[in-house]
Protein backbone atom coordinates (compact mmCIF):
# COMPACT_ATOMS: atom_id res chain seq x y z
CA UNK A 1 0.00 0.00 0.00
CA UNK A 2 0.85 3.94 -0.44
CA UNK A 3 2.47 5.38 2.76
CA UNK A 4 -0.47 7.16 3.22
CA UNK A 5 -2.20 3.67 4.23
CA UNK A 6 -0.18 4.35 7.57
CA UNK A 7 -2.54 7.05 8.25
CA UNK A 8 -5.47 5.69 7.10
CA UNK A 9 -5.65 2.46 8.48
CA UNK A 10 -3.73 2.12 11.44
CA UNK A 11 -2.77 -0.90 13.51
CA UNK A 12 -1.66 -0.83 17.20
CA UNK A 13 2.07 -1.39 17.05
CA UNK A 14 2.12 -3.74 19.19
CA UNK A 15 0.72 -6.32 16.70
CA UNK A 16 4.07 -6.25 15.57
CA UNK A 17 6.53 -8.67 16.98
CA UNK A 18 9.39 -6.18 18.41
CA UNK A 19 12.32 -8.16 16.29
CA UNK A 20 10.30 -6.50 13.30
CA UNK A 21 9.20 -2.96 14.50
CA UNK A 22 13.04 -1.86 13.57
CA UNK A 23 12.89 -2.77 9.49
CA UNK A 24 9.13 -1.86 9.20
CA UNK A 25 10.15 1.73 10.59
CA UNK A 26 13.33 1.66 8.30
CA UNK A 27 10.88 1.20 5.30
CA UNK A 28 8.60 3.45 6.26
CA UNK A 29 11.29 6.56 6.58
CA UNK A 30 12.21 5.77 3.34
CA UNK A 31 8.96 5.35 1.32
CA UNK A 32 7.79 8.53 3.69
CA UNK A 33 10.60 10.69 2.93
CA UNK A 34 10.43 9.84 -1.16
CA UNK A 35 6.91 10.36 -1.36
CA UNK A 36 7.17 13.60 0.51
CA UNK A 37 9.99 14.83 -2.45
CA UNK A 38 7.52 13.65 -5.15
CA UNK A 39 4.32 15.42 -3.26
CA UNK A 40 4.93 17.82 -0.70
CA UNK A 41 6.19 21.69 -1.10
CA UNK A 42 6.20 24.01 -4.37
CA UNK A 43 9.99 22.46 -5.94
CA UNK A 44 9.75 22.62 -9.58
CA UNK A 45 9.27 18.91 -11.29
CA UNK A 46 12.86 18.82 -12.50
CA UNK A 47 14.26 19.52 -8.60
CA UNK A 48 11.28 16.71 -7.34
CA UNK A 49 13.01 14.19 -10.05
CA UNK A 50 16.67 15.30 -9.02
CA UNK A 51 15.81 14.13 -5.60
CA UNK A 52 14.57 10.86 -6.17
CA UNK A 53 17.58 9.95 -8.18
CA UNK A 54 19.61 10.70 -5.35
CA UNK A 55 17.46 8.19 -3.90
CA UNK A 56 18.16 5.52 -6.40
CA UNK A 57 22.18 6.20 -6.13
CA UNK A 58 21.90 5.60 -2.30
CA UNK A 59 19.89 2.54 -3.43
CA UNK A 60 22.16 0.81 -5.98
CA UNK A 61 25.22 2.05 -3.03
CA UNK A 62 23.65 -0.65 -0.92
CA UNK A 63 23.14 -2.88 -3.22
CA UNK A 64 26.74 -3.02 -4.42
CA UNK A 65 27.71 -2.88 -0.38
CA UNK A 66 29.03 0.89 -0.95
CA UNK A 67 28.65 3.51 2.44
CA UNK A 68 26.21 6.21 2.05
CA UNK A 69 28.54 9.73 2.38
CA UNK A 70 26.17 11.98 1.34
CA UNK A 71 24.81 13.56 4.87
CA UNK A 72 20.92 14.52 3.70
CA UNK A 73 20.82 11.35 3.02
CA UNK A 74 23.14 8.96 5.30
CA UNK A 75 20.41 8.68 8.20
CA UNK A 76 17.66 7.28 6.33
CA UNK A 77 20.11 5.10 3.51
CA UNK A 78 21.96 3.81 6.16
CA UNK A 79 19.55 2.46 8.14
CA UNK A 80 17.97 1.02 6.01
CA UNK A 81 21.31 -0.90 4.46
CA UNK A 82 21.42 -2.54 8.16
CA UNK A 83 17.84 -4.34 7.25
CA UNK A 84 18.35 -4.52 4.17
CA UNK A 85 21.64 -6.47 4.87
CA UNK A 86 19.65 -8.67 7.53
CA UNK A 87 16.70 -9.54 6.12
CA UNK A 88 17.76 -10.05 2.60
CA UNK A 89 15.47 -7.10 1.65
CA UNK A 90 15.46 -7.25 -2.56
CA UNK A 91 16.40 -3.53 -3.82
CA UNK A 92 14.29 -4.04 -6.69
CA UNK A 93 11.33 -3.56 -5.00
CA UNK A 94 12.64 -0.30 -3.19
CA UNK A 95 13.50 0.78 -7.03
CA UNK A 96 9.93 -0.04 -7.49
CA UNK A 97 8.42 2.63 -5.12
CA UNK A 98 11.09 4.92 -6.71
CA UNK A 99 9.24 4.81 -9.74
CA UNK A 100 6.11 5.22 -9.00
CA UNK A 101 6.72 8.37 -6.96
CA UNK A 102 8.49 9.50 -9.55
CA UNK A 103 5.73 8.94 -11.88
CA UNK A 104 3.03 10.44 -9.90
CA UNK A 105 6.14 13.75 -10.21
CA UNK A 106 4.99 13.79 -13.75
CA UNK A 107 1.63 11.41 -14.17
CA UNK A 108 -1.45 13.25 -13.44
CA UNK A 109 -4.23 10.78 -15.67
CA UNK A 110 -4.46 6.86 -16.01
CA UNK A 111 -6.39 5.80 -19.54
CA UNK A 112 -7.28 2.29 -18.20
CA UNK A 113 -7.26 0.11 -15.52
CA UNK A 114 -4.47 -1.78 -16.35
CA UNK A 115 -2.48 1.79 -16.64
CA UNK A 116 -3.56 2.16 -13.03
CA UNK A 117 -2.82 -1.66 -11.76
CA UNK A 118 0.75 -1.03 -13.57
CA UNK A 119 1.15 2.32 -10.82
CA UNK A 120 -0.50 0.24 -7.98
CA UNK A 121 1.98 -2.63 -8.74
CA UNK A 122 4.85 -0.04 -8.04
CA UNK A 123 3.44 2.44 -5.37
CA UNK A 124 2.01 -0.33 -3.35
CA UNK A 125 2.45 -3.96 -4.11
CA UNK A 126 6.24 -3.48 -3.06
CA UNK A 127 5.13 -2.89 0.64
CA UNK A 128 3.04 -5.97 1.13
CA UNK A 129 6.20 -8.06 -0.71
CA UNK A 130 8.96 -6.10 1.74
CA UNK A 131 6.50 -7.50 4.84
CA UNK A 132 6.38 -11.01 3.50
CA UNK A 133 10.21 -11.21 3.06
CA UNK A 134 10.40 -9.84 6.53
CA UNK A 135 7.86 -12.51 7.84
CA UNK A 136 10.32 -15.20 5.89
CA UNK A 137 6.75 -15.81 4.27
CA UNK A 138 7.43 -14.81 0.22
CA UNK A 139 6.11 -17.59 -0.84
CA UNK A 140 4.41 -17.31 -4.46
CA UNK A 141 0.60 -17.57 -3.80
CA UNK A 142 1.56 -15.30 -0.26
CA UNK A 143 2.95 -12.75 -2.64
CA UNK A 144 -0.03 -12.92 -5.24
CA UNK A 145 -2.35 -12.50 -2.55
CA UNK A 146 -0.54 -9.67 -1.03
CA UNK A 147 -0.42 -7.82 -4.30
CA UNK A 148 -4.42 -8.13 -4.29
CA UNK A 149 -4.63 -6.57 -0.75
CA UNK A 150 -2.24 -3.86 -1.46
CA UNK A 151 -3.34 -3.11 -4.59
CA UNK A 152 -6.85 -2.89 -3.46
CA UNK A 153 -5.77 -0.80 -0.42
CA UNK A 154 -4.11 1.71 -2.99
CA UNK A 155 -7.19 1.91 -5.09
CA UNK A 156 -9.50 2.31 -2.00
CA UNK A 157 -7.38 5.54 -1.26
CA UNK A 158 -8.11 6.68 -4.75
CA UNK A 159 -11.57 6.68 -3.74
CA UNK A 160 -11.75 8.13 -0.75
CA UNK A 161 -9.31 11.09 -2.18
CA UNK A 162 -10.61 11.42 -5.43
CA UNK A 163 -11.49 15.87 -4.02
CA UNK A 164 -8.20 16.32 -3.12
CA UNK A 165 -6.53 14.53 -5.60
CA UNK A 166 -8.35 17.02 -7.67
CA UNK A 167 -7.35 19.79 -6.05
CA UNK A 168 -3.85 18.38 -6.81
CA UNK A 169 -4.34 18.39 -10.56
CA UNK A 170 -4.46 14.73 -9.94
CA UNK A 171 -7.16 11.99 -11.67
CA UNK A 172 -7.02 8.34 -11.00
CA UNK A 173 -10.02 7.25 -11.80
CA UNK A 174 -9.41 5.55 -15.43
CA UNK A 175 -10.33 7.73 -18.14
CA UNK A 176 -11.93 4.93 -19.64
CA UNK A 177 -14.55 4.28 -16.84
CA UNK A 178 -15.17 7.71 -16.53
CA UNK A 179 -15.97 7.57 -20.38
CA UNK A 180 -18.26 4.64 -20.18
CA UNK A 181 -19.83 6.54 -17.48
CA UNK A 182 -20.69 9.33 -18.66
CA UNK A 183 -18.57 11.24 -16.05
CA UNK A 184 -16.43 14.37 -16.95
CA UNK A 185 -13.59 16.24 -14.99
CA UNK A 186 -15.91 19.22 -15.03
CA UNK A 187 -17.82 16.57 -13.15
CA UNK A 188 -15.22 15.78 -10.84
CA UNK A 189 -14.35 19.46 -10.74
CA UNK A 190 -18.03 20.61 -9.49
CA UNK A 191 -18.02 17.76 -6.47
CA UNK A 192 -20.93 16.91 -8.35
CA UNK A 193 -22.51 13.20 -7.04
CA UNK A 194 -24.52 12.49 -10.14
CA UNK A 195 -25.93 9.54 -11.03
CA UNK A 196 -23.30 8.52 -13.26
CA UNK A 197 -20.96 9.59 -10.85
CA UNK A 198 -22.94 7.51 -8.11
CA UNK A 199 -22.66 4.33 -10.78
CA UNK A 200 -18.59 4.96 -11.89
CA UNK A 201 -17.76 4.88 -7.48
CA UNK A 202 -19.69 1.86 -6.98
CA UNK A 203 -18.49 0.14 -10.44
CA UNK A 204 -14.95 0.97 -8.56
CA UNK A 205 -15.42 0.13 -5.43
CA UNK A 206 -16.68 -3.46 -6.73
CA UNK A 207 -13.64 -3.46 -8.21
CA UNK A 208 -11.54 -2.88 -4.85
CA UNK A 209 -13.77 -4.97 -2.59
CA UNK A 210 -13.29 -7.96 -4.94
CA UNK A 211 -9.81 -7.84 -5.35
CA UNK A 212 -9.29 -7.67 -1.18
CA UNK A 213 -11.77 -10.45 -0.97
CA UNK A 214 -9.39 -12.35 -3.14
CA UNK A 215 -6.53 -11.59 -1.01
CA UNK A 216 -8.29 -11.76 2.37
CA UNK A 217 -6.89 -15.38 2.91
CA UNK A 218 -3.14 -14.52 3.52
CA UNK A 219 -4.54 -13.00 7.00
CA UNK A 220 -5.23 -16.56 8.28
CA UNK A 221 -1.79 -17.79 6.48
CA UNK A 222 0.26 -16.04 8.61
CA UNK A 223 0.92 -17.10 12.19
CA UNK A 224 0.59 -14.83 15.20
CA UNK A 225 0.17 -11.04 15.32
CA UNK A 226 1.18 -10.62 11.34
CA UNK A 227 -2.39 -12.47 10.65
CA UNK A 228 -3.99 -10.48 13.53
CA UNK A 229 -2.48 -7.23 11.78
CA UNK A 230 -3.50 -8.11 8.37
CA UNK A 231 -6.77 -8.95 9.50
CA UNK A 232 -7.25 -6.05 10.72
CA UNK A 233 -5.85 -3.93 8.11
CA UNK A 234 -8.16 -5.83 5.54
CA UNK A 235 -11.16 -4.96 7.78
CA UNK A 236 -10.25 -0.90 7.34
CA UNK A 237 -10.01 -1.16 3.82
CA UNK A 238 -13.43 -2.68 3.40
CA UNK A 239 -14.80 -0.40 6.26
CA UNK A 240 -14.10 2.75 4.05
CA UNK A 241 -15.88 1.12 0.78
CA UNK A 242 -18.47 0.65 3.53
CA UNK A 243 -18.33 4.11 4.38
CA UNK A 244 -18.34 5.29 0.72
CA UNK A 245 -21.42 3.87 -0.14
CA UNK A 246 -23.32 4.60 3.30
CA UNK A 247 -22.45 8.68 2.24
CA UNK A 248 -24.50 7.57 -1.22
CA UNK A 249 -20.83 7.69 -2.89
CA UNK A 250 -20.35 11.71 -1.95
CA UNK A 251 -16.45 11.71 -1.42
CA UNK A 252 -16.58 15.59 -1.79
CA UNK A 253 -18.29 16.41 1.16
CA UNK A 254 -17.93 13.52 2.80
CA UNK A 255 -14.50 12.15 2.65
CA UNK A 256 -14.66 8.56 4.68
CA UNK A 257 -12.56 8.19 8.06
CA UNK A 258 -12.60 5.43 10.10
CA UNK A 259 -13.14 6.55 13.94
CA UNK A 260 -12.67 4.20 17.12
CA UNK A 261 -15.92 3.43 16.76
CA UNK A 262 -15.76 1.93 13.70
CA UNK A 263 -12.35 0.39 14.53
CA UNK A 264 -13.72 -1.29 17.60
CA UNK A 265 -16.65 -2.66 15.09
CA UNK A 266 -14.08 -3.51 13.22
CA UNK A 267 -11.44 -5.37 15.26
CA UNK A 268 -14.96 -7.58 16.04
CA UNK A 269 -15.13 -8.45 12.52
CA UNK A 270 -11.66 -9.37 12.18
CA UNK A 271 -12.13 -11.20 15.70
CA UNK A 272 -15.17 -13.25 14.16
CA UNK A 273 -14.69 -13.75 10.57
Amino acid sequence: MSVDHYENFPVASFLLPAHLREPVEAIYAFARSADDIADEGDAPPMVRLAHLNDYRRALFCIEQGKPIDDPRLAPIFNRLADNVRQFKLPISLFLDLLDAFSQDVVKTRYADFPDLADYCRRSANPVGRLLLHLYKAATPDNLTMSDQICTSLQLINFWQDVAIDWQKQRIYLPQADMERFGVTEACIAGGEVTRQFSALMDFEIQRARTMMLHGAPLARRLPGRIGWELRLIVQGGLGVLDKIEANAYDVFNHRPILGKADWLRLTWRALTR
